[in-house]
């Protein structure tokens, strides 16, 4: 009993900490915040599964999504101090494995990418975040402290404390423990590497159509008469040539 209460008042505090809209205290989010309802009754759940209890733990994930609009399988394995922001649409797939201090937003999918059987939904490490509408498909690792930017598909591993972003998503950046920012602060961009190759090769692009153009005009001007070919200013015909007299006497 004193686990539980130990529990259940360690999920209530990272939702405070996690959750700026949470301004009312304790009672607001123990009775308003769905992701907790669907986390507790994955609890329960599991706790079923793990004793081989046959259809209930089904049901009450089935009920849970009906009350929350957020699945949990009954047979994911999570860790602690999991937080679920907005979490409608948030789907995880049965062999899914969470570490603790793991954050998902709206939308997240930890799912599948066929029928095979064993381990075939995500690993999360600790620390790691799921930003919304973010996909992350197959039996793909997440290392420690990685970032899954909004709306990205993840098919690959993702390096420890790394963001992902794009479809499919690639890592853009690595973020060092010490150079954390501020969470109260707003991040700064994201380096995308695929974005600078671009802005790279437009540049090329653009230095190699200039010297085009000036090779074009270039041929397209008159060639410059010589200058012994010119007289009073004007140039020769090319049948025409100066008449020069000399003295010899």
């Amino acid at each position: 009993m004193v686990g539980l209460i130990a529990q259940l008042h360690e999920d209530i505090q990272v939702v405070q900490e996690r959750d700026p809209a949470a301004r009312n205290g304790a009672l607001e989010i123990l009775l308003t915040t769905p992701g907790l309802h669907a986390q507790w009754a994955y609890r329960v759940a599991h706790a079923l599964v793990v004793r081989r209890v046959p259809l209930a733990p089904r049901l009450i994930s089935h009920y849970a999504r009906f009350l929350t609009g957020i699945e949990i399988h009954p047979g994911a394995t999570i860790g602690r101090r999991f937080f679920i922001d907005h979490g409608m649409g948030v789907v995880i797939g049965e062999t899914t494995e969470i570490g603790d201090d793991v954050s998902l937003y709206q939308g997240v999918t930890l799912g599948g990418t066929g029928k095979e059987r064993g381990k075939r939904h995500p690993t999360l490490g600790n620390g790691v975040t799921g930003g919304l509408g973010a996909k992350v498909l197959g039996a793909v690792l997440i290392g420690d402290g990685a970032r899954i930017g909004g709306g990205a598909v993840v098919l690959r591993d993702v390096p420890p404390q790394a963001t992902a972003v794009g479809v499919p998503a690639h890592a853009t950046m690595r973020i060092r423990a010490e150079d954390e920012p501020d969470p109260s602060r707003r991040l700064p961009p994201l380096v995308d590497p695929a974005e600078e190759e671009i802005v790279t090769l437009q540049r090329q692009v653009a230095a190699l159509t200039a010297r085009l153009t000036a090779l074009e005009e270039r041929e397209r001007s008159p060639a410059p008469v010589p200058l012994a070919q010119r007289r009073n200013g004007r140039a020769l015909p090319a049948n025409e040539t100066i008449q020069t007299t000399s003295d010899c006497r």
